[in-house]
């Protein structure tokens, strides 16, 4: 099927959850692995690597473009894993809030007590991305 002609129905967002956490965590291990393979491999070549970037139309503090359908109503002001690839090896969720604006917020602990699941954060987010 054409990209073009995705039903808006299409839901890519998921909430942000422990499993989400604990997926992010294996993909950095994994990364950190295959980093220092062709770290010793290419010590000597100095060969580089391509670089993933941070999709322009999905910048915090942007709108989420129409394209990624619409956000269903329970996920407003919810943490959800991030859509942006760049970010899949980041310990970092997205809030979308009422007016589309996406927010990103780091999944390690606040004040080192704080983490990211705890009811007392959530509401501060739910404050902080309200419209």
């Amino acid at each position: 099927m054409d990209p073009l002609f995705w039903p808006s129905e299409t839901n890519s967002f998921r909430r942000f959850t422990p499993e989400s956490l604990a997926a992010i965590e294996e993909r950095i291990a994994k990364k950190k692995q295959q980093q220092a393979k062709v770290n010793r491999k290419n010590k000597d070549q100095g060969v580089e690597e391509d670089k993933l970037t941070p999709q322009l139309d999905l910048k915090t503090c942007k709108k989420l473009p129409s394209l990624y359908g619409d956000l269903p109503v329970e996920l407003i002001g919810e943490p959800l894993e991030d859509v942006d690839p760049y970010y899949s090896d980041h310990k970092t969720f997205m809030v979308i809030n009422k007016r589309r604006t996406i927010f990103r917020f780091a999944a390690t602990p606040a004040l080192c007590i704080v983490g990211p699941f705890n009811p007392v954060r959530k509401a501060a987010i739910k404050i902080l991305t309200h419209s």
